[in-house]
């Protein structure tokens, strides 16, 4: 399905933002992710400004989608989503790790009224989302809700990932897609060095799911996957998303070592410079 190209240059415009406030405030704590935020700003423009059904008076609103954010370490970038959706000041992303601040490190649930869940410790989100839409589909019955949670390659390390996966299979929950950030690094290294994980999407389809993989950083491709996805009515959908891990800032882009790292004041003018002068 061709996306409008008015509607396409509008969400890019908000990647493209979004990415200038994950330089900015990481710049500003002095400490946190740059890589995975920066990759993924394309896939979180389209989620809160395409595919996410939400209520923006009522952050509660029982029809809403859920979103599960389970490698809680890019949380930068669903802060900046959420201020560029203006469902948080954006003056609020230069508290990130602050003491007191409702932006964490790792997202709260209870500081922040549009966070789901809480996390941090990895490997977990998967399994929440599972239960989640077991409990919509099971027990509200309601057909409306989907289920959307964001994990990393490197977290599928983790066994009980793949425990959730067979019960998400075995309950035919269609109403979960799960999106994995394909950046092939983590923080001590590449993906296939750490812990091979190819052929990924084989071992998704060995478990009974629907597989799609796309070019996450590319905005139509991702957009009709979920589209996709919100199609398919007896089995749970995994969308294997290729990122480029800081992506839009050339001495980051590919580089592990920028997994778990922070610019310094210099790094960030050179980051917003690439940055400002870059192309949609």
């Amino acid at each position: 399905m061709s996306m409008h190209p008015a509607t396409l240059r509008e969400i890019k415009q908000h990647a493209l933002n979004m990415r200038r406030n994950i330089i900015k405030m990481l710049a500003a704590a002095g400490s946190g992710h740059a890589a995975g935020p920066l990759g993924l700003a394309d896939i979180f423009a389209a989620l809160y400004f395409d595919i996410l059904r939400y209520n923006r008076d009522n952050p509660n609103d029982p029809d809403r989608d859920i979103f599960v954010l389970s490698s809680g370490h890019v949380v930068p970038v669903q802060y900046a989503a959420l201020a560029e959706a203006g469902l948080i000041p954006e003056e609020e992303l230069v508290t990130l790790r602050k003491f007191g601040s409702r932006l964490q490190g790792h997202p709260e649930r209870e500081k922040l009224p549009w966070l789901e869940t809480t996390s941090g410790p990895l490997g977990c989100g998967i399994s929440q989302a599972s239960g989640m839409a077991y409990a919509i589909k099971n027990i509200d019955h309601n057909a409306k809700r989907h289920v959307y949670v964001v994990t990393g390659d490197g977290e599928l390390d983790e066994g009980n990932n793949w425990e959730a996966i067979m019960f998400a299979n075995k309950y035919h929950l269609s109403n979960l897609t799960v999106i994995v950030d394909r950046n092939n690094i983590q923080i001590d290294g590449t993906t296939e060095d750490v812990m091979p994980l190819e052929p990924l999407a084989d071992k998704w389809q060995s478990f009974g799911w629907h597989v799609l993989q796309v070019d996450g950083n590319n905005i139509e491709n991702f957009v009709d996957a979920c589209q996709m996805a919100r199609a398919v009515t007896e089995r749970p959908t995994v969308i294997i998303a290729y990122t480029i891990p800081g992506k839009g800032v050339d001495f980051m882009e590919n580089d592990y070592h920028w997994h778990g790292k922070a610019p310094n004041r210099e790094e960030a003018e050179r980051a917003l410079i690439q940055l400002e002068a870059g192309s949609l």
